[in-house]
């Protein structure tokens, strides 16, 4: 008994030891610095809001509290947090592994047996036997399979963790881009009543000068044309508006019609360009930080498949009582008990295991590979970005001038019109140029701000 003893401590002394390969994170590539960065003012990173709250940059209050709602109750966040409960109950039956299992089984048989001698077969009398036992089994980790399932385990647990924060920052910035969208909405809605209001004054003045006979009939129908098309777009606009406060009610958790929101007489400001470096954005990605996560459980899953090569040490024991009535089962003379090791080595299996092993290490070349595709994609994401508000900045001041022009030269028709030099046909022309360069103008404008959101979602939510 002694010796078994000896033994059974001498391989628990060997407990701890591993097998299969060390996470290190994969290597790569990361440029020192964003190209398209170049030549931007970028914000200082201890100036404004936190980099959690990046949101709170355009200067909306009412954008502030639908943000917050939506992290409450927006559906994908609680997928996400549901999968990361999933996630963390799973490492809790995996840390069980460690300790002992502890059974108990109270059982009532009745048996009845023979046995052969020289008169022929004697049956023995049935009986009952009643026991009552307490059995408790403890898996030695010689080889770290267990440390290996929990290495597996809690790495999973955190890329749902990453995946739950990546949840919430599409959501915000989905919400994000969907309000800001319905604010530029609005300044088009303001620009068309305004447009329909100007168009409303031609068609007047043109039908006056056609009573007057001063104008022509063609001259009426193309302001009555033009007016009706400005109301039609109007009404399209409508539409649209309906459709993004039905968005920002579902990304807020709300049913589709519960949510409704006043017009607003102002577009949010574009915020500064969030300061990026491409090495901490290693650091600041969930999607990264999951797709690190998982390579980091595939890897652990590899010493899982190669410890299935080595024996496995299990101390069990049990006791409890037996007997034929069910009065004298807890009687101590009735008692048993038993105790020792058992050492288990599956010695065929006809290639399972090494089956198991390739799957495991193919799972993990996966998970590589994803990881270094969600690195590559990240910094494509900045570098598009910070491109596009490079240039819209640039696409705006040329719009911005556009529009000066349209404007100057609609106000020249116009008195040349009033002056009878022009016809009705060079008004129109004007007035569509002067409406297209504002409209181009405004959807620049919602261009640059959802373009900033991306930025900010590109870069982790917020400033380095």
């Amino acid at each position: 008994m002694k010796h078994n003893l000896l033994v059974a401590l001498n391989l628990l002394a060997l407990a701890g030891c591993a097998v299969g390969p060390d996470h290190h994170r994969p290597e790569a590539a990361v440029p020192a610095q964003f190209r398209e960065a170049a030549g931007w003012k970028l914000a200082d990173p201890g100036s404004g809001p936190q980099a959690g709250e990046w949101w709170k940059r355009f200067g909306d209050t009412q954008l502030d509290a639908l943000v917050d709602e939506a992290v409450r109750a927006n559906q994908n966040i609680r997928i996400a947090e549901a999968r990361y409960r999933q996630a963390t109950a799973l490492l809790g039956a995996a840390q069980a592994q460690y300790f002992p299992t502890l059974n108990s089984g109270l059982g009532v048989t009745r048996s009845q047996g023979a046995s052969a001698s020289s008169t022929g077969t004697v049956s023995t009398p049935a009986r009952n036997t009643n026991r009552l036992s307490l059995t408790a089994s403890w898996e030695a980790d010689l080889w770290g399979r267990i440390a290996r399932s929990n290495e597996a385990s809690t790495a999973s647990a955190a890329a749902a963790a990453a995946d739950l924060a990546g949840a919430r920052l599409s959501a915000q910035a989905a919400l994000v881009q969907a309000y800001l969208q319905l604010r530029i909405n609005d300044a088009q809605h303001a620009l068309l009543v305004r447009t329909v209001a100007a168009y409303t004054r031609s068609a007047e003045i043109t039908r006056n000068r056609f009573d007057a006979g001063v104008a022509a009939r063609a001259d009426v129908t193309q302001a009555q044309a033009q007016l009706k098309t400005a109301e039609a777009q109007l009404i399209d606009l409508d539409v649209q508006r309906r459709q993004l406060e039905h968005a920002i009610s579902v990304l807020a958790g709300r049913a589709p019609g519960e949510l409704v929101l006043a017009p607003a007489t102002a577009i949010p400001p574009l915020p500064a360009v969030p300061g990026v470096l491409p090495s901490t954005l290693l650091e600041r990605r969930p999607d990264i930080a999951a797709a690190e996560r998982r390579v980091a459980a595939a890897n652990a899953q590899i010493g899982v498949a190669q410890a299935a090569f080595f024996p496995t040490l299990t101390l069990g024991a049990s006791g409890g009582t037996q007997s034929s009535a069910l009065e004298r089962v807890f009687s101590l003379p009735n008692h048993f008990w038993s105790l020792g090791p058992n050492l288990a080595l599956t010695l065929f299996d006809a290639g399972a295991r090494d089956a198991r092993k390739a799957q495991a290490v193919a799972a993990w070349d996966e998970t590589v590979a994803n990881y270094r595709l969600t690195v590559q994609t990240a910094f494509q994401e900045v570098e598009d970005n910070l491109a596009a508000l490079q240039t819209l900045e640039v696409e705006a001041a040329a719009q911005a001038e556009a529009l000066a022009a349209a404007r100057e030269a609609l106000e020249l028709v116009n008195n040349q019109y009033l002056a009878g030099t022009v016809s009705y046909l060079n008004v129109t022309s004007a007035q569509t140029v002067a409406l297209n360069a504002e409209q181009s103008l405004l959807s620049t404008q919602v261009r640059r701000l959802t373009g900033s959101v991306a930025l900010f979602k590109a870069v982790g939510g917020g400033q380095l």
